[in-house]
């Protein structure tokens, strides 16, 4: 691998760049978390693809990386976070999952070594140019393709969604809502009957549109609208899954990790009183303290045996989004080794945020009840660089752009206490961050 690194005006949008000079069918990333110092990172191309399948999927396409890292020849990255060299992409929820036709290109363990990455974090912006060189190949040709990348660049504004389309969307449930509150139900029983504490359960809905998609317009509006989520959009092929994921899997920073468990949520209000009132009683909520240290629970295990120290708050605090909020435990780390990116997401994954607790006993239910295939649905999805350092979010809050068709996802955490209605209900109000948006 060769790469080399420039400095960028402060006027550069990632993500404006890549959506104005990607070609047809090409890949590309964008992964923006705009609260935190204007954190984005987007990408164009491939120069080579990590790929795998199966239990060791994230150990494999990490071995793939560090080989590939070790050998680079690269000039001296920005210290940006997400400068220099990068792999970018994602992992399926299940060790083989995207099998289903509509999950083409979305493989069970996919990084990409972008052709042309750029990285800002506050003013600070910079381009890396990337590419896998042969021992034959001819370096002045190999700088020239590189340059002519590098000068096909453009940035153009975002497109707008059309504020009033001439034809409407239309909603379907791949599975009628009687189907998931019979399979809530039926993990309340399982859960009651002993072995398992907690199963999460995922729903489909899909959006037939009389026009394609426009992922670009749709970006720009989940980054405007979520600007505390991560929000990341995975262009393969004609699909695209893009998202506003409240959830991080894992920061590493050098030898420090973090990380947030999320479960348990309840609406929105526009009346700040009712707003903080619902906060309230999410704090107070039995079912939902329950899910929560489930979750924090099972991270903290995770980690203490790749680390030095593990810390935790005793209490969640409440995390507002636009539409929601949720309780919410920061979970930080110093490690006692070195560990990457990609191992500390395939140790982390999944959490019982988005699988089950134990995770063995809830594995083979998910499936069986929801009926779908999850794909990249509660997958991780994200970065990692030279150094190992990187992040990876969950896939939540997320559709899968094909044509015509969105399909969106939301899940919930199912307990003993859990009422299916209920359960269904926080579907709906999860599934309402995208659903406005795309059912215009």
């Amino acid at each position: 691998m060769a790469a080399v690194s420039v400095a960028l005006g402060a006027a550069t949008d990632p993500a404006a760049v890549v959506f104005a000079s990607r070609a047809a069918d090409e890949d590309w990333f964008c992964f923006e978390q705009p609260e935190r110092g204007r954190a984005a990172l987007a990408t164009l191309g491939c120069a080579t693809r990590l790929e795998a399948v199966g239990s060791k999927r994230f150990e494999a396409v990490a071995n793939l990386w560090n080989d590939l890292a070790r050998n680079a020849r690269s000039d001296s990255p920005s210290g940006l976070a997400g400068g220099g060299p990068v792999v970018v992409g994602g992992f399926a929820f299940a060790d083989d999952g995207g099998s289903a036709p509509h999950w083409a290109g979305f493989e069970p363990a996919s990084l990409v070594l972008p052709e042309v990455s750029i990285s800002r974090r506050g003013d600070e912006v910079s381009m890396t140019l990337s590419t896998v060189v042969a021992a034959d190949d001819d370096p002045q040709q190999v700088a020239e393709r590189m340059a002519a990348r590098a000068g096909a660049l453009e940035q153009r504004p975002l497109p707008l969604l059309d504020p009033d389309p001439s034809h409407s969307s239309r909603v379907v449930g791949t599975m009628p809502p009687e189907h998931y509150e019979e399979a809530v139900a039926h993990a309340v029983d399982r859960i009651r009957a002993g072995g398992l504490e907690k199963v999460v359960l995922a729903r489909e809905v899909q959006i037939h549109s009389a026009q394609p998609f426009s992922a670009p317009a749709i970006f720009g509006v989940l980054r405007e609208a979520f600007s505390g989520c991560h929000v990341f959009a995975v262009g393969r092929g004609d699909q695209t899954l893009i998202a506003a994921s409240p959830e991080l899997l894992v920061r590493r920073e050098g030898m420090r990790a973090a990380t947030l468990a999320l479960a348990g949520s309840t609406r929105r209000s526009a009346d700040p009183a009712v707003d903080s009132h619902l906060g309230e009683q999410l704090l107070r909520s039995v079912k939902d303290r329950e899910e929560q240290e489930i979750v924090v629970r099972r991270i903290v295990q995770t980690l203490k045996p790749l680390s030095v120290w593990v810390t935790a708050p005793e209490e969640p605090v409440i995390a507002k989004m636009a539409n929601i909020q949720h309780l919410a435990t920061p979970i930080r780390a110093q490690l006692r080794e070195q560990i990457g990116a990609i191992e500390l997401a395939g140790a982390l994954h999944p959490t019982p945020a988005v699988g089950g607790e134990p995770h063995d006993v809830a594995a083979p239910l998910i499936p069986a009840l929801e009926g779908l295939d999850r794909g990249w649905y509660a997958g991780p999805v994200g970065w990692t660089d030279l150094n190992g350092d990187g992040e990876f979010c969950v896939a939540l809050r997320c559709a899968l752009l094909g044509g015509n068709v969105a399909r969106c996802y939301a899940g919930v955490g199912v307990v003993s206490g859990s009422d299916p209605a209920a359960e269904l209900a926080e579907t709906e109000v999860k599934l309402a961050a995208l659903l406005p948006v795309l059912a215009s």
